[in-house]
């Protein structure tokens, strides 16, 4: 059919007006405008203006100005490190002027405290917050690494077993008692233990340093409080989340021994030779020889979460699986999580359920540490078997053991399995009140297994040893005839009850939070039982079945049931109250106290009180600060608190015991002696800490710049510990006392910057934080105490230094204090010389009375320093730690400089100039001193992030990461890292399980 000249007409008119109405939605407008600050009227700079939707960008000038050329009815996203992001609609508008304000993350983050949470904003106290992209990367089994170096003042310093916890001390020791580790509240149940925790499941991690706020927690804060918090479920469809990474782990670093040639070599130009019993032609490396050359370790993390209009839930299940580089050493865990949130009677009652189960499976190295030090000793020129396919030995040789018959010829397990269940309600009452009712229950059950096959009796016994961590002494190792076991069980339990009420009011421009409380906590340790035995009928029964063995067949062998005094029963009892205040966001006065009761105690001093108050000065909100453009937040913090320690003694640590004192000569036989092994002390109180906290925090430049500086003094008073006393006065001739004290000083900065940030999705953030700390003990004295105020300890019992010992407890000194002979070269003759009480040379000093302080384990520097990029869908994380001023006591380094007996134990390749005929080379002296300072790149990540995959996916990343790239030192050991924990810090002792570089392959999935 045809159209007339009219409809032609009118269908053409509407195409027309149909492709200008088209072209106009498409139609480029050039848009400007001025983007500015909420706290502020000066323009933004750096602000990245985006067409939603499309890659075209820019940002704003030096004076916020920005120009975009955009579609009429674009819209544009304004956004800016710390502050809120804003979508604006064009609308056809050519000038957009924008006001961008913080970030509520940044102004109102929320901090975990002791029963209950407070916006970052108004802390009066020292609390350092941790999210979980913080936290070191890697194959990590233990909490305390993933938090190595990223927190200003937590000293931590770890090894590479799988098996042993990194030791933790935060802003210095605080006490000679215990193991100066920080107390740890999990979900807000206190003294939970850590290995319930899988890295995935950590939603925030908050350091409560100062007193004001740790003194809430009272007699167990005084060395800090960690809380952790876990992950919620949150309102929702179903979320399904997993994190996975498979790792190689090679030894980063071993001693430079000497081989076959270069010792044989050595012995020849000083006119030795090896002895035809261990000469067998070999070349054997023994580090090697113990150790894996690459260990694996994968860990897998699968999580659930979700809820409805009024309950939420959460569940994952965690399994990782790490060997370790020695032989036979590994750790397999697995972790169950559940919690569960309901919301009642109009969300005006909640209740929470949480359980969690973590079973580990830990194989040590048998007899690690003996490991450690014979596959060092060993001859290169002996072989680890014969021909015959058994293990060479040289049982002449005193203290010389095969390292890998040590390991393959037992066995030692240890099984954990730790429960803990919670109940929560939390009640909104009128008049702006709520109750909170906590209840928790802990389970800790340990299965310890040790078996040694028949092998083991070859050795002879009145020259084994073992080789303890310092300060302990060395003591002599019974491994029965035809083989021995060990088995032992323990369970802990721990009930708590934690019933509080908490008023939240706000009248005009103040402000009031308080808390009110009561806590009651039972505990039961040591509910179990040990038995050894030897004498079985063959050697792979191991610990399998007790009932095979026949010990009473060996007249002198003694079945082992430990130690007394496992089983104990402790009760603690507190009353708590905190109170805040705050004056039109400006003035800010925080006060707290605890009554703390406990049975652990003298029965005189049950009862302590530990109080504390913080004040705040938000700078900021002045008038006179309204003007300014620098400074977005700036607060002055001032504190001043009082806590204790009650870790590190127990039910009968003041209490009369008497017990075996072995045998006496009686009527012609030899009868069992008993009587008092332990003094009573019925005014045994607490060490009390009283810490002074001046810290100033701030946040400049829009954001890019924010940061906190800490001055802190800390002082022990009351300090307890076994004190030697007049056996005239105490029979057993020590006590258990107060007496004595400790103090730290330090400061502390933390920086966070984002030099950064551009419409290219370039971001670049860093952060930096050090800290210094002095240490010293500032008296060591009791009424009863006859020793002065002086203890000399740390005896490492190497070959020829019976009764040498190389640091001191002595007033004046710091914890960590080397006290020994300070070397002067060598004579004429050749032969190390020494200085001694006079100031004069000699071959022949004398211990203790020659002694001289030399030097320290205590850090001056702790360095951390974090850098992240981002571009595009790329990401990068580059983290080193620093430590730097400490010394270190290379005892391994003094035990190998032995040129004179280098026939029978091998030396280092240093020792290669030394002369037999110096019998002082070896000699414990300030020679073997060495910096512990060393820089390391810690961790380097890569990942990607693959976008838009479908609906099913929310998020696919994939990564590489590497540990322990590398380290810069000058230490001469296997690794500057040595423990920094205990009364020994600072001392390598033949005791070092290397550090491994990891490489990780991993994965995060969520749907």
């Amino acid at each position: 059919m045809k159209l007339n000249l009219r409809a032609k007409l009118r269908w053409f008119g509407s195409l027309l007006l149909l492709l200008c109405l088209s072209l106009s939605s498409f139609a480029q407008i050039e848009i400007s405008g001025k983007v500015i600050s909420s706290d502020g009227k000066e323009g933004m700079p750096g602000v990245t203006v985006v067409i939603e939707g499309a890659s075209q960008g820019t940002s704003t000038n030096q004076e916020g100005i920005y120009k975009i050329i955009a579609p009429k009815d674009a819209n544009l996203i304004f956004s800016f490190v710390g502050y809120e992001g804003l979508k604006v609609a064009v609308n056809g508008r050519t000038k957009i002027d924008v006001t961008l304000t913080l970030s509520e993350s940044v102004l109102n983050e929320v901090v975990v405290v002791g029963y209950g949470t407070q916006s970052k904003k108004n802390l009066t106290s020292a609390i350092s917050n941790i999210k979980p992209g913080d936290l070191n990367r890697g194959a990590i089994t233990d909490v305390g690494q993933l938090l190595q170096g990223k927190v200003p003042g937590l000293n931590i310093s770890s090894n590479g077993d799988p098996n042993q916890r990194a030791a933790v001390v935060l802003r210095g020791a605080s006490t000679l008692n215990s193991s100066q580790g920080p107390f740890y509240v999990i979900d807000g149940i206190p003294g939970a233990d850590i290995s319930v925790i899988a890295p995935d499941d950590i939603a925030t991690i908050d350091i409560l340093k100062d007193a004001a706020a740790t003194a809430i927690y009272g007699n167990r804060a005084a060395n800090g409080v960690i809380m952790v918090t876990t992950k919620r479920g949150k309102k929702g469809a179903l979320s399904v989340g997993y994190n996975g990474y498979a790792g190689i782990e090679k030894v980063s670093s071993k001693l430079d021994m000497m081989n076959a040639s270069e010792l044989r070599a050595f012995l020849t130009k000083n006119g030795l030779s090896f002895s035809p019993t261990d000469d067998k032609g070999a070349d054997t490396d023994w580090q090697a020889a113990v150790q894996r050359e690459t260990a694996l370790s994968h860990n897998h993390n699968l999580s659930f979460s979700g809820g409805g209009e009024h309950n939420t839930y959460s569940a994952s299940l965690n399994y990782i699986d790490r060997q370790g580089i020695l032989l036979s050493s590994a750790l397999s865990r697995v972790i169950a999580r559940m919690s569960i949130e309901q919301s009642a009677f109009n969300d005006k009652v909640k209740f929470g359920l949480s359980i969690v189960n973590s079973n580990s499976n830990a194989n040590n190295t048998p007899m690690r540490n003996n490991v450690l030090e014979q596959m060092i000793n060993h001859l290169p020129v002996s072989p680890v078997l014969n021909p015959d396919g058994t293990y060479f030995e040289n049982f002449q040789n005193t203290g010389y053991f095969n390292p890998l018959a040590l390991i393959e010829k037992a066995k030692d397990n240890s099984k954990y399995n730790n429960f803990i269940g919670a109940f929560k309600t939390h009640i909104d009452l009128p008049f702006n009140l709520s109750y909170d009712l906590n209840l928790s229950y802990q389970n800790n059950t340990s299965l310890n297994s040790q078996a040694y096959a028949s092998y083991y009796s070859l050795y002879n016994s009145a020259n084994f040893y073992n080789n303890p961590e310092p300060p302990a002494v060395h003591s002599l190792q019974n491994f029965g005839v035809n083989g021995s076991a060990l088995r032992n069980t323990y369970q802990d339990v721990q009930k708590v009850v934690e019933s509080f009420l908490t008023w939240n009011k706000t009248i005009g421009k103040h402000y009031i939070n308080a808390v009110v409380g009561y806590s009651w906590q039972g505990n039961t340790l040591g509910d179990g039982f040990q038995v050894s035995s030897t004498n079985f009928p063959v050697d792979n029964i191991g610990y399998g079945n007790f009932a095979l063995s026949n010990p009473y067949a060996i007249p002198s062998y003694r079945i082992n049931f430990g130690a007394d005094g496992v089983f104990q029963e402790n009760k603690l009892i507190s009353d708590f109250a905190r109170v805040n205040y705050s004056y039109n966001d400006k003035y800010l006065l925080q006060g707290s106290i605890r009554r703390d009761g406990s049975s652990v105690f003298g029965k005189n001093n049950s009862w302590g009180y530990f109080p504390s108050i913080g004040l705040a000065w938000r700078i900021n909100e002045e008038n006179f600060m309204k003007n300014q453009s620098i400074f977005n937040d700036l607060k002055l913090r001032v504190s001043y608190g009082v806590t204790g320690n009650s870790s590190g003694f127990n039910a009968y640590t003041a209490q009369f015991i008497s017990g075996s004192l072995g045998t006496y000569y009686y009527n012609g036989t030899q009868t069992a002696a008993y009587g008092p092994t332990q003094a009573a002390n019925p005014d045994l109180q607490w060490e009390k800490t009283s810490t002074t906290n001046l810290g100033l925090d701030f946040t400049m430049y829009k954001g890019r710049l924010s940061g906190s500086v800490e001055v802190y003094d800390k002082t022990t008073n009351g300090m307890i510990y076994t004190y030697g006393v007049n056996p005239i006065l105490v029979p057993v001739g020590r006590i258990v006392a107060n007496g004595g004290s400790m103090n730290n000083k330090g400061i502390e900065l933390s920086l966070n910057i984002t030099p950064i940030s551009n419409k290219n999705g370039l971001t670049w953030t860093t952060g930096l934080n050090l800290a210094h700390n002095t240490n010293k003990i500032v008296s060591l004295t009791n009424p009863l105490f006859a020793g002065g105020d002086s203890v000399r300890i740390t005896q490492p019992e190497g070959g020829g230094q019976t009764g040498s010992t190389i640091q001191i407890l002595k007033a004046g000194q710091p914890l960590g204090q080397f006290f020994t002979f300070e070397y002067a070269g060598k004579n004429a003759n050749g032969v190390s010389q020494y200085y001694n009480n006079k100031g004069e040379l000699t071959t022949t000093p004398v211990i203790g009375r020659d002694y001289k302080y030399l030097g320290n384990a205590q850090p001056k520097l702790l360095l951390g320093w974090t850098n992240s990029l981002s571009y595009k869908n790329f990401d990068l994380n580059v983290f080193v730690r620093g430590v730097f001023g400490n010394k270190i006591f290379n005892v391994t380094r003094a035990d190998l400089f032995r040129p004179s007996t280098a026939q029978f134990t091998n030396i280092l390749n240093d020792a290669a100039d030394e002369s037999p005929k110096d019998v002082n080379s070896f000699k414990y002296s300030s020679r073997f001193i060495e910096s512990g300072s060393y820089v390391r790149l810690d961790n380097a990540t890569l990942g990607y992030s693959f976008k838009n995959l479908g609906p099913n996916f929310k998020n696919l990343r994939v990564y590489t990461s590497i540990n322990n790239a590398f380290v810069i030192t000058k230490y001469t050991g296997i690794d500057p890292e040595i423990n920094q924990g205990g009364l020994a810090p600072g001392v390598d002792s033949n005791n070092f399980y290397p550090k491994t570089r990891t490489m990780l392959f991993g994965v995060n999935v969520s749907f």
